[in-house]
């Protein structure tokens, strides 16, 4: 097939105007042009008088071979790369002890996924609940304050994306095309078909539930097994080799091959790997406030006089400042029409995060604000320093919100001015069980406080109203990333010192969203196979 890129058309084009296009700018009569396939549709609104649909296709023509040769030194005409997925290797009768895979977030369920597609029977091994059990669970505790360190927003099958925007988009470097794999398995487990073409593709939470279920069900049908509540609490090393791990109930289950998709929350696993002598190291990550303007706010300022268009979704942004005091600032899992989410899996703890249903309907968009944080700088004293540095500030919070998981919050005209609040204004905060006004300046180190406050008039200047004096500020997020990281070799994805142990994902601070955590899931999983008949 040929691939066209940058292929534009108005924002409000004919259904008919997309083919008659192609015929135009190929030169080619209208009985070559056999198929159609939009491998990519994004929106530019760099002119908000004159918004533009941009395509890359991907095209069936009779007469390839000749069309590629008038258009060889066009750059956005060439052939189009073979996007099907290659399995690496089959399991075979003397594959060994089945391979075990702790978590079942993105990198644990692609992880499993193609180990069951290649034969191998996995068992997935997932601390939480099932994912409507767990669902249950969240609500209840955005509902009510009930915490369940077991089953919450950061633990239980889908990871702690399922409850966010299901953002599947991400800037990793994909020759081999995982990602296309990934968006595939998605919608043949139940999600929009649309998210293999836009460009920025979401699916939103109460979908995931019912795609991370029919996934679920797969894995089962093709050998696998999972194992729901089921906690790892020590792993068994011999010489330098995994040998198998034990559960929290006292079962041992023997394995070579272990996967630790553990996610970034798993704290009293990291320091059980720590105890253990796995090799681990503390890793740079984020902290800051959610940030909540009405979405009608942000869609004027990107769509200008087409706000409200159904052919647009809500509109989204991506900030960033570097402030005078050396701290960047940057806008981080923008969620647009969502809500703020408690996000906590510890008790006494609170953590906010954003979450967007499909339809990214709700009154407010939400994003985190926050600032980068380094492990030689901030937190120096060892691989776990980042671990009790979150602590301290989820900690601090939940004193701030009043000791029953209310959040502090702020609006955003009293922290520029630096006065505490004592009402809400026009903005009504989404965070449950609910906000307690108050001063954020408490809330982070001076260093935070002084550079966000330093970058919201700053971003102003980008999003006309941003400062916004009646935009609420939530704290805390502390959970942008995993703050330690289980080195890995990089040819066989093993962990530089113990055989047989394959980190992956965010947790293992190899990823940083869903999609990037199912693709390096996916790479684990090969070589997993690829270790295991060789």
């Amino acid at each position: 097939m040929l691939r066209l890129r940058e292929f534009k058309l108005p924002l409000e084009h004919a259904e008919e105007a997309l083919r008659a296009g192609i015929l135009e700018r190929l030169e080619i009569p209208e009985g070559d042009l056999i198929r159609i396939i939009i491998f990519r549709r994004a929106v530019d609104a760099r002119r908000l008088n004159a918004i533009l649909f941009v395509y890359t296709l991907d095209l069936e023509l009779r007469q390839e071979a000749e069309t590629l040769k008038r258009f060889e030194k066009d750059r956005n005409v060439d052939v189009a790369p073979d996007l099907r997925y290659k399995f690496v290797a089959r399991a075979s009768a003397n594959s060994g002890l089945r391979p075990v895979v702790i978590g079942m977030g993105p990198a644990g369920l692609f992880a499993g996924l193609i180990l069951a597609q290649s034969g191998f029977g996995p068992l997935i091994l997932e601390r939480g609940k099932e994912v409507r059990e767990r669902t249950k669970d969240t609500f209840g505790f955005w509902r009510k304050g009930i915490l369940n360190p077991e089953s919450n927003v950061q633990f239980g099958e889908g990871g702690a994306g399922t409850f966010s925007d299901g953002k599947l988009h991400s800037q990793i470097k994909d020759r081999k095309h995982y990602a296309r794999k990934v968006l595939s398995e998605f919608v043949k487990a139940g999600a929009p078909a649309e998210i293999l073409y836009v460009s920025k593709p979401h699916i939103g939470t109460f979908r995931l539930v019912s795609v991370v279920e029919k996934m679920r069900a797969t894995i089962q049908a093709l050998g696998g097994e999972i194992r729901f509540e089921n906690r790892v609490d020590d792993i068994e090393i011999d010489d330098g080799q995994v040998r198998g791990v034990n559960l929290a109930n006292g079962e041992h289950i023997a394995t070579d091959h272990l996967v630790l998709a553990i996610g970034h929350s798993a704290r009293d696993t990291f320091a059980m790997l720590h105890r253990r002598g796995v090799h681990l190291e503390a890793k740079a990550f984020s902290i800051g406030f959610r940030i909540e303007h009405p979405q009608s706010l942000i869609d004027r300022d990107r769509y200008g006089s087409h706000a409200g268009n159904p052919l647009l979704s809500a509109a989204d942004y991506k900030l960033v400042h570097h402030a005078s005091n050396g701290r960047s600032v940057y806008s981080f899992c923008m969620c647009p029409g969502g809500t703020v989410v408690a996000a906590a899996s510890e008790p006494g703890r609170v953590v906010t995060n954003g979450m967007s249903q499909h339809s990214r309907k709700e009154r407010n968009a939400n994003s985190g604000i926050v600032v980068g944080i380094t492990p030689e700088v901030d937190y120096p004293d060892g691989p776990l320093a980042g671990i009790a540095f979150q602590r301290h500030w989820e900690t601090r919070a939940f004193e701030l919100g009043g000791s029953h998981y209310h959040a502090p919050g702020q609006l955003i005209g009293d922290f520029i001015a630096q006065r505490p609040s004592s009402k809400f204004g026009s903005v009504v905060p989404s965070y449950t069980p609910g906000v307690k006004l108050g001063d954020l300046s408490q809330a982070l180190p001076r260093f935070a406080i002084e550079a966000i406050r330093e970058a919201l008039p700053v971003f102003a200047r980008t999003i006309k109203h941003y400062d916004l004096p009646d935009g609420i500020l939530t704290g805390v997020e502390t959970r942008t990333s995993s703050p330690v990281r289980i080195k890995r070799h990089a040819d066989t994805l093993q962990s530089m010192n113990v055989k047989g142990l394959y980190p992956t994902g965010e947790g293992a601070g190899y990823a940083g969203g869903i999609l990037s955590a199912a693709v390096d899931g996916i790479k684990v999983a090969e070589a997993i196979a690829l270790n295991t008949t060789t």
